[in-house]
C-alpha cells in the first residue's frame, strides 16, 4: 500500500532469482563422468526435485498459448538449445531432448521475509523452485520465483536489494546482518516454517571462512538445495556444489504500478541497479554520484515502449546485466496479462533471454577456473601428476569446443525488444571480452601441450636414430664377415642357443647403453658432423659422453 512519502503502490510485484553454481565431478560406477541429473532423479524419495514433464510433449495436455508465443520468440538453434528437436514426421527415429534437464520441488509454498529490524514481515508466494542443468557441463542453476501484492515501493526496492543474497556483506554493530533479509523463512502449504535464515550468526559464517576460505552459504538457501550440499561442508553428499560468481544472484523483477510516471529518476535507478530503498526518515537521493550516472538512461533503459500510447502504455526495461526489472502500468490489462501480454512475456521469453546470458557467464566462468586448479594442482616432478594436468586440459579443450557449438551464439532472437534485451545482457556482463579471454588460456594451454608432445617425439626420434647409428656398425661388420664367422652350423642345439642367448644379452646391453647414452652421443654426432671443428674438438666431445654430471 502507497505511503505518504512515497504514494506508489506497487500492484503486482514478481522476482525470479537466477544463482549460477558449480558442480564438483562426479564419477559414475565405472568411472565415467556421471550425470548430476541422473544421480538427482535416482535418489528417488530420498529428494525433493522432481524432473519437470516438458510441455511441448504432445501428450503433456499443458502446451499453453504462452509457451507457443516463446516458442516462436527465438532463432532455430536456440529453440533445440531450449526445446531439443520433435520426432521425425515419418516416423523415423525418437525425440530428442533439450540438453537442458529442469528439476523442481514443490513443497515450498511461500517465503516469509522480514527487511530490516523492528520491521513488519512480507509473506511472498512462490510461484516455483527449480535447478536446471546442462549436458556436457558441471554447471546447475537455481531459479527461485515470487511474487506479492500491494506493495509500497521502498518494500519492492528493498526485495530486490535484500532477498537474493547467498549470504551476508558483513554485520553492523548491533549483530544484524547488513545487505540481506533481516529474516527468512521458507513455508509450506499450511504455514509451517521448512528452513529459515542464519545470517545474524556472524560467529559461525566468520569460522566457516576461516576455517576452509569459503563462504558459507546461508542455512535457508543451504536447505533449499538439499540433497545437493556446498563442497566445503562437512554433509555427506555426491552431489557437492561451489559458488561460481558474486553472492548477489541475478534477478528478474516486475512490477505493475498505479502510476508508473509518479516514479522519479532516483526511483528508476535504484531499482534498476538495485541499490535498495533510501534509509526511513531520509530524502530519496540518488544513490550515487550524478557524474556517474549521467547516462543512465542510454545504458540501461529500453524506452521503446515509454509513451502514453501503445497496448501497454508507461512500459520500461531496465537492464544492467545483473539485473532487468520491468516497470508498467498495472491498469494496462496487456501490461497485467498471464497468457499474451506483458507478464506472460516477463516469465517466458525475458526470463529464458536471460538465463542464457548467465548461463553462458557462468559456463565461462567454470572453464576458467578448471584452468586454475589444473595448474595448481600441477607437480611436474610427478608423473602421475602430469598426466593428469594433460587429461585436464584435453578434456577442457574438447569441451570448450562443445560448449562454442552447442550453447554460445550472439542472437536469440529476431524479434527486435528480445534481440534488445539480450544484446544489453549480454554487453553489461561483457561476455565477448570474457570469451575470448578464456578461449586464449584454453588454447595456449592446448598449444603447450602440442609443443611439449612434438618435443618428446623429436627427441625420441634423437635417440632412435642416435642408436640405429651405432647400431648400424654392428649390422655392416656382420653383414660384410658373413653368416660363417663362427662355424657353428652343426654344433648341438643346446651350444647354439647358448650362443644365441649370449649374443642377445650382449646386444640388449649394448642398445639399452646407447639408449642411456643418447642425448650426449647425440651431441657428439653434432660436434663429429660439423666440419669447422678440429680432430682434438670432436675426441674432447666423445670423452664427454662418459664424463660424470658432477665433474
Amino acid at each position: 500500500m502507497p505511503t505518504e512519502s512515497n504514494p506508489v503502490c506497487v500492484r503486482q510485484f514478481r522476482q525470479i532469482l537466477l544463482w549460477p553454481l558449480r558442480l564438483m565431478p562426479v564419477r559414475g560406477s565405472e568411472g565415467q563422468h556421471a550425470k548430476p541429473w541422473q544421480i538427482l532423479a535416482d535418489m528417488g524419495n530420498a529428494s525433493p526435485w522432481r524432473e519437470v514433464v516438458d510441455e511441448y510433449a504432445g501428450d503433456s495436455g499443458r502446451f499453453q498459448e504462452r509457451h507457443y508465443n516463446e516458442f516462436v520468440s527465438f532463432l532455430p538453434y536456440v529453440q533445440r538449445f531450449l526445446y531439443g528437436e520433435g520426432r521425425n514426421p515419418k516416423g523415423g527415429g525418437a525425440a530428442v531432448g533439450s540438453p537442458m534437464r529442469v528439476f523442481r520441488r514443490s513443497d515450498v509454498r511461500a517465503v516469509r521475509a522480514v527487511l530490516r529490524p523492528e520491521t513488519a514481515p512480507i509473506t511472498l508466494d512462490v510461484a516455483h523452485v527449480d535447478l536446471y542443468f546442462f549436458l556436457d557441463l558441471d554447471l546447475v542453476l537455481l531459479n527461485v520465483e515470487v511474487s506479492a501484492t500491494d506493495l509500497a515501493l521502498p518494500q519492492a526496492q528493498d526485495l530486490l536489494y535484500r532477498f537474493g543474497r547467498g549470504y551476508p556483506a558483513g554485520w553492523d554493530a548491533a549483530g544484524h546482518a547488513q545487505n540481506c533479509l533481516f529474516g527468512a523463512e521458507w513455508l509450506d502449504a499450511g504455514g509451517l516454517v521448512l528452513a529459515k535464515s542464519d545470517a545474524n550468526q556472524a560467529d559461525a559464517f566468520m569460522a566457516h571462512v576461516s576455517h576452509h576460505r569459503a563462504p558459507r552459504i546461508a542455512a535457508h538457501w543451504a536447505w533449499l538445495l538439499q540433497p545437493l550440499v556446498s563442497d566445503h561442508s562437512e554433509q555427506a553428499g555426491k552431489l557437492r556444489y561451489r559458488q561460481i560468481e558474486y553472492y548477489r544472484m541475478p534477478q528478474l523483477g516486475y512490477l505493475a504500478l498505479d502510476q508508473p510516471r509518479a516514479l522519479n529518476r532516483n526511483d528508476f535507478v535504484r531499482l534498476g541497479l538495485v541499490t535498495g530503498a533510501p534509509e526511513p526518515g531520509k530524502d530519496s537521493k540518488l544513490p550515487y554520484g550524478e557524474q556517474h550516472l549521467c547516462d543512465f538512461e542510454q545504458r540501461y533503459c529500453y524506452d521503446r515502449f515509454w509513451s502514453e500510447h501503445g497496448a501497454a502504455p508507461n512500459t520500461r526495461y531496465v537492464c544492467s546485466g545483473h539485473s532487468l526489472v520491468v516497470l508498467g502500468d498495472a491498469n494496462s490489462p496487456f501490461f497485467t496479462s498471464h497468457e499474451r501480454g506483458v507478464l506472460a512475456q516477463f516469465r517466458h521469453q525475458h526470463f529464458l533471454l536471460f538465463l542464457i546470458a548467465h548461463f553462458q557467464k557462468a559456463a565461462l566462468l567454470m572453464y576458467s577456473d578448471r584452468l586454475a586448479e589444473a595448474l595448481k594442482n600441477l607437480n611436474i616432478a610427478d608423473a602421475a601428476s602430469v598426466r593428469h594436468f594433460k587429461r585436464t586440459i584435453r578434456d577442457s579443450f574438447a569441451g570448450f569446443l562443445r560448449f562454442t557449438h552447442r550453447y554460445w551464439f550472439h542472437e536469440v532472437s529476431e524479434q527486435a525488444q528480445v534481440r534488445a534485451l539480450f544484446r544489453m545482457c549480454t554487453s553489461h556482463l561483457e561476455l565477448d571480452v570474457l570469451y575470448a579471454e578464456v578461449k586464449n588460456r584454453i588454447a595456449e594451454m592446448n598449444q603447450y601441450l602440442e609443443t611439449d608432445s612434438l618435443r618428446r617425439q623429436a627427441n625420441t626420434v634423437v635417440r632412435l636414430t642416435v642408436v640405429t647409428i651405432f647400431g648400424l656398425i654392428g649390422t655392416v661388420t656382420t653383414g660384410f664377415l658373413g653368416m660363417n664367422l663362427l662355424a657353428e652350423a652343426d654344433a648341438p642345439v643346446s651350444r647354439k642357443l647358448w650362443i644365441f642367448a649370449i649374443v642377445f644379452v650382449l646386444t640388449t646391453a649394448l642398445t639399452v647403453y646407447t639408449m642411456a647414452k643418447s642425448k650426449r652421443l647425440s651431441d657428439f654426432l653434432d660436434v663429429l658432423s660439423d666440419e669447422r671443428t678440429s680432430v682434438w674438438q670432436k675426441c674432447k666431445a666423445l670423452a664427454l659422453v662418459w664424463k660424470n654430471d658432477g665433474d
